[in-house]
């Protein structure tokens, strides 16, 4: 069982990985694979997702302790939106491998950079946080039960009997054992997204929380678990590590960040995955945009390394989501602890999570991300319009609708079914259609 460490600073020894990934299909014709929902301000508040996820995690660790890991393409985009971050911690995808090789990455080149004792802390870059206090108690108390020697994971207060995220049972108090984590409790088992019926007896018995995907551990624990549940999955990020450290330290840090990238392009290139609006290296994320200037035999060489180990290891790395490889099998054998999040938090999932985040404009509950003076509505209640084209919108009798208009792609559906979006992008990837996905 993990043991109580010595006590410092509070984020002395945190680092923070940004997973940005996936499409944001429920987000579409918005959230595309060209330029997914993390890279949009939903807010209108004047930052991205992204960029507001870096704000509140630069302020815990310091600029320079925090890590996006997000896919070839965005590198290009994630570089222009953080100036900040050195250009060392992007780590550029090849192909999507889902969050657990996202964070095992990350995790093992941040050991080799900085040893195996670090606490690192994973959280998405698409969700919305209410409360920097708030979070940074909750943070700072997950780092303490990481120290000693747990998986931690931030709790979300359930506000509603949701079924779009699962549930954490939280089991007995794990305060008194952990100096500095009072409010830290043991987690009995994860659960998936539940039916109406079972998430209302969730929240009636006050022991679940919703999991909003956050974990911090240390890099030993997480990496000697992965070595035990994953072991394949350990082996190949291990190997790709080892590539990328051997570029950090020879090559130094940009150089090295432009490396992973192109090897991440060509890997990619390789697997018949790439837009090809991006085949040639440009638009976002490509090598031409990201290549170091004045590169030599010596860079050619120690590209080739990282090609040869993205080529051989990461196309073959499971897909698998951290809660099911990590979370949810250590949870059982007692190596999980939870510490309650009261802060506002919001994963902006569809329109309807858009909507809550979103002012209404006058007295009918209507919600427009974009020109207001894009909308007009008669007799109509209730919609979520994003005005995205030069083109007026009207609308006459229309109630609890999403109407998203983009220049080369309308989406227009009952808020009731925002969820699911996804099968109408599923569809239309079906079709061919590509030029709009």
């Amino acid at each position: 069982m993990p043991q109580t460490p010595n006590q410092g600073d509070n984020f002395i020894d945190f680092y923070a990985v940004i997973p940005a990934g996936g499409t944001g299909s429920r987000l579409w014709p918005l959230s595309r694979g060209a330029r997914p929902k993390f890279l949009y301000d939903l807010m209108g508040n004047g930052r991205t997702l992204i960029q507001s996820t870096f704000d509140r995690l630069a302020r815990l660790a310091g600029p320079d302790r925090v890590l996006v890991s997000t896919g070839w393409r965005h590198v290009a985009a994630v570089e222009a939106q953080l100036p900040e971050l050195k250009a060392s911690n992007i780590l550029a995808e090849p192909v999507p491998r889902d969050s657990t090789a996202a964070i095992a990455l990350a995790t093992a080149v941040l050991a080799r950079r900085h040893g195996d004792h670090i606490v690192v802390g994973s959280f998405a870059a698409d969700h919305v946080i209410r409360g920097k206090e708030s979070f940074a108690d909750a943070v700072a108390q997950a780092v303490v039960a990481a120290r000693a020697g747990y998986v931690a994971t931030i709790g979300i207060a359930a506000s509603r009997p949701s079924t779009a995220f699962g549930y954490i049972h939280q089991g007995r108090s794990l305060g008194a054992e952990i100096a500095g984590a009072p409010s830290a409790r043991l987690v009995e088992r994860f659960v998936e997204k539940p039916d109406s019926a079972t998430a209302q007896a969730y929240l009636s018995t006050g022991e679940y929380r919703w999991n909003a995907g956050m974990f911090v551990m240390r890099a030993d624990v997480l990496l000697e678990h992965l070595r035990e549940y994953k072991p394949q999955l350990y082996d190949a990020v291990s190997h790709i590590a080892d590539a990328y450290a051997a570029v950090d330290g020879q090559n130094g840090s940009a150089a090295a960040s432009s490396e992973q990238t192109a090897a991440a392009q060509r890997v990619a290139q390789s697997e018949n995955r790439t837009d090809g609006r991006f085949a040639d290296g440009a638009g976002e994320g490509g090598a031409g945009d990201n290549a170091a200037p004045g590169a030599d035999a010596d860079t050619n060489v120690n590209a080739a390394a990282i090609d040869e180990a993205m080529a051989t290891y990461w196309p073959g790395i499971e897909k698998i989501a951290f809660d099911y490889a990590v979370a949810e099998p250590l949870s059982v054998a007692g190596g999980v602890a939870m510490v309650p999040g009261d802060f506002g938090w919001d994963d902006i999932g569809d329109f309807n999570s858009v909507a809550v985040l979103l002012p209404s404009t006058g007295s009918r509950n209507i919600k427009i991300l974009g020109d207001t003076d894009k909308v007009v509505s008669l007799d109509s209640a209730g919609d979520v319009v994003m005005p995205l084209s030069d083109r007026t919108i009207a609308l006459l009798g229309v109630n609890d609708m999403v109407i998203a208009d983009t220049p080369d792609a309308l989406l227009i559906a009952p808020r009731a079914r925002s969820q699911e979006v996804k099968d109408m992008v599923a569809y239309l990837d079906g079709e061919g259609r590509d030029d709009i996905l």
